[in-house]
């Protein structure tokens, strides 16, 4: 049982909530320091650690503001306030940077709470509901900061308090080991791609004679190839009914391609749930080595082609039948290794900004895939045996295919079900 006594205060009596201010579009710097708004707050929370932005502030005036008004210490929470709502970040350690006004709101001057206590308990369900009564707005919903210094909160002493954040934060730090594996590993894969199939320098290539092709030069015993001739079909996504209905009776989940970094990081709560014509899903039903392509995005903020592997451990985790969306192509490889070899060609076009050969912008500013062009028109240098071609995609494929962003959703899963134990009832609450 447990005898810690829990008081019911408001979110006003142990922080401060306020915005931050306002910084016009004048202030804008090509660099200096980093300027954040929700997006960049959100990438954080979800452990991504070079967060990129391309707004910021000079140094000048960040010590103007931080003199006058002060600026994000460590302890600090973050809370994104328009658009996606309710994601916590707690300030670290060493970090310098200011945000958006309205974008964020900011916890301040904790007083008798803890830091990763309150983080926590806004991503628990009681949390969650009283940032829901805080809300205001049809079109684009926001919090009030009004509102938000009204929500109440069970605190128990603060080390208990402590505890209940370290077990938490538990957690977090296995899902930020593993990140930085997933990371590690996909950074190796394509320095390994980029050596063997961009430079030559694969295994055994001291000994290897090269020879002039249309293409450029080549080890005398590799070839070009088309796109196409990895592939066995090609089809569209769909995007189904978000009600089942007599003609759209299979629930399935829709891999859009805002889901694929989400993905390979092991986060799965988001993917959509739809319903699709039984005869739609036999066609476009998604098996593991399948590779997704992002066929339409807006072209002002990325370009067409960004590609995803579809890994049977994918699938099981999504617990569901599974099919991209309308605004993604499905490539299905004629082996699955071959998937690695594209996705890896593929990431390597967008780096250099090759892939915008494949794209068509309309006049909206969508960017369109020409798929039908890549697959025949883009050429990719593999060795003429396929058991050599095989060997090297064999040892890139399992730097990509790896068990560590299952291992992140089993763990973001546990972590989840211990949080409505820690601020609902936490085994029992005495006020």
């Amino acid at each position: 049982m447990m005898t810690d006594i829990w008081k019911i205060t408001t979110i006003n009596e142990v922080c401060d909530i306020t915005s931050s201010k306002r910084i016009y579009r004048a202030d804008y710097q090509a660099e200096g320091v980093p300027f954040y708004r929700g997006k960049e707050i959100i990438e954080k929370q979800r452990g991504v650690l070079d967060v990129s932005t391309e707004l910021f502030i000079s140094e000048e005036k960040f010590r103007t503001i931080e003199e006058k008004f002060g600026a994000p210490q460590p302890g600090d929470l973050l809370l994104t306030s328009v658009g996606t709502l309710g994601v916590p970040y707690v300030v670290q350690s060493g970090e310098r940077f200011y945000f958006k006004d309205g974008n964020l709101t900011w916890f301040r001057n904790l007083r008798n709470i803890d830091s990763g206590f309150l983080y926590y308990w806004l991503l628990s369900p009681s949390g969650k509901a009283q940032l829901g009564r805080s809300t205001i707005g049809s079109s684009q919903s926001a919090f009030t900061i009004v509102l938000l210094k009204q929500m109440e909160i069970a605190l128990p002493p603060l080390p208990t308090q402590r505890k209940i954040a370290s077990i938490l934060s538990a957690y977090d730090d296995l899902i930020e080991n593993n990140l930085r594996r997933i990371r590690i590993l996909e950074s190796m894969a394509q320095n390994l791609y980029r050596e063997w199939f961009v430079k030559f320098r694969f295994p055994g290539h001291e000994n290897a004679r090269f020879v002039d092709s249309p293409l450029g030069r080549i080890p005398e015993e590799w070839e070009w190839l088309p796109v196409e001739a990895f592939i066995e079909r090609t089809i569209g996504g769909g995007w189904g009914k978000d009600q089942m209905s007599e003609t759209h009776s299979c629930p399935v989940r829709v891999i859009r391609g805002t889901d694929f970094r989400k993905l390979i990081i092991g986060s799965y709560e988001e993917v959509p749930r739809r319903y699709e014509k039984p005869s739609a899903l036999r066609s476009r039903k998604l098996v593991g080595g399948d590779l997704i392509v992002e066929n339409s995005v807006n072209a002002s903020s990325r370009c067409v082609g960004t590609p995803l592997i579809v890994t049977n451990r994918l699938l099981s985790m999504l617990e569901s039948d599974v099919i991209c969306a309308s605004f993604c192509k499905l490539y299905h490889p004629i082996r699955f290794e071959y998937s690695t070899l594209l996705l890896l060609h593929m990431r390597h076009l967008l780096a250099e900004g090759k892939m915008n050969f494949y794209q068509n912008v309309a006049t909206n500013g969508i960017g369109n895939f020409q798929s039908q062009r890549f697959l025949t028109d883009e050429y990719v240098p593999v060795p003429c045996d396929e058991r050599v071609r095989l060997k090297l995609l064999n040892m890139l494929t399992p730097l990509l295919t790896t068990v560590y962003s299952e291992r992140i959703a089993v763990l973001r899963r546990t972590r989840d079900l211990l949080l409505p134990k820690g601020f609902s009832t936490f085994i029992r609450l005495t006020i």
